[in-house]
């Protein structure tokens, strides 16, 4: 498909200049010969490359608002700036907005088009890296035969095909945006935008700009994630961190289905689907006032807990030969050779949950070692982690014999039912221990038995 370049000049000899030189060349092309005109064709289609003059008929930054109104629609757009009143000033205004040239009129035609090539360029670039990015998160399944795992699974597919807002509780890493995008991908709005605001890395000066959006002078508009999901899913990630004077808006927006843009009169009406996740237990959040129970109560219509990794090691295992295969193939690389019972991998702490686990498998693809002694290397050097033993050693120095077998002993068996996913039979057969014998034990060291 040729990239369409919108070109916007007052002049008629440079419009035409232009327009010849790069039809030439291949690319499609049209045109405005002023800031209306301009407005238009923008809001009628957002042109893939723009070639904007800076001063046109309403003022000395015609061309600057043109930018800016250009990439609150699509901020990958790149934009190439020309003008005959060049200063450095003008220049490094340009750029502050996401220019992607700047370029003096009378303009060398080489020099442009080698512009043009480089911006279409990193267009088709930052296409494909979001191809890609979308296409490995979308191909990520949700890996584990653990009891928490399984229901998410059902409730997934339960909540799918409803339109209920849905909260997703869960420790940073361990999957709540691939939930919800799950959901997104087995609902009826599939084929529509999957919006992302997360409220922890907002500026807490812009909450209202980003999701509601804003009308600015000469009718610019810049929209909020809530009119780009229009018709799809908006995930409302770390919905926590919002401040309270914003939660009081959405929960407006939740009540009327309408909103107004900043510095905007007219009543916007869209159709979202709201998912919202949390690190944070918002139940403690309310007690303590940083969160409204109202917006507790209409966000969670449908709960989801995602437990940490450490409380799953029996999903461990599965997700060690999943992201083995899927980041060798990704890396076209022979496949992993991995430990899945790997002491230090089992018993790591796992803060970042299974993101701290993919992460540490990508990295020991990028090192690409070629045998499972360097891999355990990696693996050690990365988690920084003593091994099972060591651990036990350490902690057992300062206590008599007997309680410190007790400690191993206690310690050991809730590390084989995990592994096990609460199986007796099968941490029995592991152990070496009879099913009664081991059930006996259990109880006599106060481990509860799980299933």
């Amino acid at each position: 498909m040729a990239i369409e370049i919108l070109i916007v000049d007052d002049n008629s000899d440079i419009r035409n200049i232009l327009n010849e030189l790069l039809i030439d060349a291949g690319y499609k092309t049209r045109i405005a010969a002023n800031y209306n005109q301009a407005l238009i064709e923008i809001d009628k289609k957002v042109p893939d490359i723009a070639i904007l003059d800076v001063k046109l008929d309403k003022g000395d930054n015609d061309g600057i608002e043109l930018l800016s109104h250009i990439k609150s629609k699509n901020k990958d757009v790149p934009v190439i700036i020309i003008t005959g009143h060049a200063n450095i000033e003008m220049a490094v205004n340009s750029l502050k907005h996401g220019a992607f040239e700047f370029v003096e009129k009378p303009f060398d035609q080489t020099r442009l088009l080698n512009f043009i090539k480089r911006a279409a360029e990193n267009l088709d670039l930052k296409a494909k890296n979001k191809e890609y990015e979308s296409r490995l998160f979308s191909s990520y399944e949700l890996i584990g035969n653990s009891k928490n795992i399984s229901n998410i699974r059902d409730q997934i597919n339960k909540i799918s095909i409803t339109e209920s807002r849905v909260l997703i509780n869960g420790p940073s890493g361990s999957g709540k945006e691939l939930v919800a995008r799950k959901i997104h991908k087995n609902s009826r709005r599939n084929n529509k935008p999957f919006i992302i605001i997360n409220g922890a890395l907002l500026d807490s000066r812009k909450y209202e700009f980003e999701l509601f959006g804003e009308e600015k002078e000469n009718s610019l508009i810049s929209y909020g994630a809530l009119e780009k999901a229009n018709g799809g899913t908006l995930l409302i990630d770390q919905i926590s961190e919002i401040p309270l004077d914003i939660q009081s808006k959405i929960l407006r927006v939740l009540i009327d289905q309408k909103f107004k843009r900043v510095n905007g009169n007219s009543d916007i009406h869209v159709d979202v689907r709201i998912i919202c996740s949390s690190s944070k237990d918002l139940k403690q959040e309310i007690k303590i006032g940083n969160f409204r129970e109202d917006l507790y109560h209409r966000l969670n219509v449908f709960e989801i807990n995602i437990e940490p990794l450490k409380e799953r090691i029996s999903d461990i295992p599965l997700l060690i030969k999943y992201f083995s295969n899927k980041i060798s193939e990704n890396y076209s690389i022979k496949e992993l050779q991995i430990d899945e019972d790997n002491s230090y991998i089992l018993n790591h702490n796992w803060q970042g949950n299974v993101r701290e686990l993919r992460n540490l498998i990508e990295r020991i693809a990028i090192l690409q070692p070629d045998s499972r002694e360097k891999i355990l290397s990696i693996i050690k050097e990365s988690l920084k982690n003593a091994d099972f033993t060591d651990k036990i050693q350490e902690s057992s120095l300062s206590v008599p014999l007997k309680e410190a077998r007790e400690k191993f002993e206690k310690e050991y068996l809730t590390l084989q039912l995990k592994k096990f996913n609460g199986n007796i039979s099968k941490t029995a057969n592991f152990v070496g221990m009879e099913r009664s014998a081991l059930h006996r034990k259990l109880k006599g060291l106060g481990i509860k038995e799980f299933n």
